[in-house]
């Protein structure tokens, strides 16, 4: 192994089925092993382990299938979102942050045993099939998933384009599983989208984190002015966005906020990682060094935000919403966010194959940690007028098995799972219902939004509303 190991900053919410790890590349400092002594007796107990199945076990295991799977299950054991990298896994993540993939177009995590589904791409195969955050993947091509590992049930869902397969879905609240045969394809995803909604009201979305992100949503921002220059809102659109690279954030975050302020800190072991990220081009510039924000109209900085998140907001979108919320810049409406308040940095351990590590927390400007707590918007509105209720159905980052903690704030305790209604409730699955379309006619919260910009009254979800419609009075624009 080279003594130069290459390293890469990582901020993600988890494994990925045919869509882009959120990955930032970005040179960082390898600490010496030999900062910390070997533990001899246990790396002997594992030297025997791997001696007597060498010798003993049934059927012959290769050398190689025997370290790897030590080391996955090592790095596994840690956090939800540590993982060992194979050679197609590490490709796929690289080739991610440039928004090309191909597979079912789904951020997926591990659950119990099963495949949780955290978010799916729009406008993917997963999307178009009416898959939701939420649902569970009992089944692959009838295999059953309980007990697989995580990276391996997503090397079975990866595969060439045009090649199909079968998903069982389980979703809560349903009384049957749903079926759904999936076609593989190269998925050429479009972070940003934007549009004008109604004169003088613009929506900007957001769906990834990317590397060409910054520079795209700069076009489109310069594209909004150009149909209406006198904008009186804009609502910046992070729902079901699970992360991306940090550049991403830091960059959508500079574009509203003053000049050279703190947009992120993060903190973790070593010395690189303890580190604040300001609103600088060098924070957040592009390849060729160029700053895409340069040429913004000066009154996007002042333009009245809101800014919609929902539990599939995630990571790198947690950390815009924060920065926006903590200046007091933007009003956050929505659900509670996921919750991923950690870093992953990738370590190269070949040519072909690295570790995604968890290596810090990340802070918002203020200094909150939103790690297993996610961003509590200022006007809770549910996703429907009725009140949906399916954001306390949907997993976040505290539901996760093992998940770091939060270490500005004690976490609530958890009550035992009821094995019983878990066992009825896996059985539950999915009616197909037809996805929402953001920033369509339908798009109640964005409606939300606008009446927000415009001091109207806003139906938000609180047992408290007195004190919400309340704050949300004071914060309204004057017209």
């Amino acid at each position: 192994m080279s003594s130069k190991l290459k390293s890469f900053g990582l901020i993600s919410v988890g494994m990925v089925a045919g869509v882009a790890a959120s990955v930032q590349f970005s040179a960082m400092a390898q600490r010496s092993a030999a900062s910390a002594p070997l533990p001899i007796e246990e790396l002997r107990q594992l030297a025997d382990v791997f001696g007597l199945i060498k010798s003993d076990y049934v059927e012959k295991v290769e050398d190689n299938k025997l370290l790897t799977e030590a080391i996955t299950g090592m790095v596994a054991s840690l956090d939800p979102h540590s993982a060992y990298l194979d050679k197609k896994n590490f490709q796929e993540l690289k080739e991610g942050t440039e928004g090309k993939f191909v597979g079912l177009g789904i951020e997926v995590g591990a659950e119990d045993g099963y495949i949780k589904i955290i978010s799916p791409i729009e406008d993917s195969p997963a999307f178009r099939a009416g898959l939701k955050a939420g649902d569970l993947i009992t089944r692959l091509d009838s295999v059953q998933i309980k007990g697989m590992v995580l990276e391996e049930a997503v090397k079975k869902m990866r595969g060439e384009p045009g090649t199909k397969i079968t998903l069982t879905i389980a979703r809560k609240n349903e009384d049957k599983p749903i079926v759904v045969t999936l076609v593989r394809e190269l998925i050429k995803q479009q972070s940003v989208k934007a549009k004008i909604v109604e004169p003088g009201y613009a929506w900007l979305r957001v769906s990834q984190f990317q590397e060409p992100t910054v520079e795209d949503m700069a076009k489109k921002i310069q594209m909004l002015y150009a149909q209406d220059p006198t904008l009186k809102g804009l609502v910046l659109d992070l729902r079901n966005d699970p992360g991306g690279v940090l550049e991403g954030a830091i960059g959508v975050s500079a574009a509203f906020l003053p000049k050279d302020v703190p947009v992120v800190s993060t903190n973790g072991q070593l010395a690189d990682q303890k580190k604040t990220y300001f609103a600088k081009p060098e924070f957040y510039g592009t390849r060729s060094n160029a700053n895409p924000l340069a040429k913004l109209p000066e009154a996007v900085k002042n333009v009245p935000m809101v800014v919609l998140i929902n539990t599939g907001s995630a990571s790198a979108s947690e950390i815009v919403a924060g920065a926006l919320q903590d200046y007091k810049r933007a009003t956050i409406l929505g659900t509670q966010s996921f919750g991923k308040g950690s870093v992953q940095t990738i370590r190269q351990l070949t040519a072909d194959t690295a570790v995604k590590l968890t290596t810090a927390r990340y802070y918002t400007p203020n200094g909150r940690s939103i790690q297993a707590k996610g961003i509590v918007p200022d006007l809770n509105v549910e996703e429907t007028a009725d009140g949906d209720g399916l954001n306390s159905l949907r997993t976040r980052e505290a539901d996760l098995q093992k998940h770091l903690s939060n270490d500005k704030e004690a976490e609530l305790a958890k009550g035992a799972i009821d094995e019983a209604a878990e066992e009825l409730r896996l059985i539950a699955i999915a009616k197909k219902s037809k996805p929402l379309e953001y920033g369509g006619k339908d798009d109640f919260q964005l409606a939300q939004a606008l009446n927000h910009l415009k001091g109207l009254p806003v139906k938000v979800t609180t047992h408290d509303e007195e004190k919400t419609l309340a704050k949300q009075n004071a914060e309204s624009p004057k017209k």
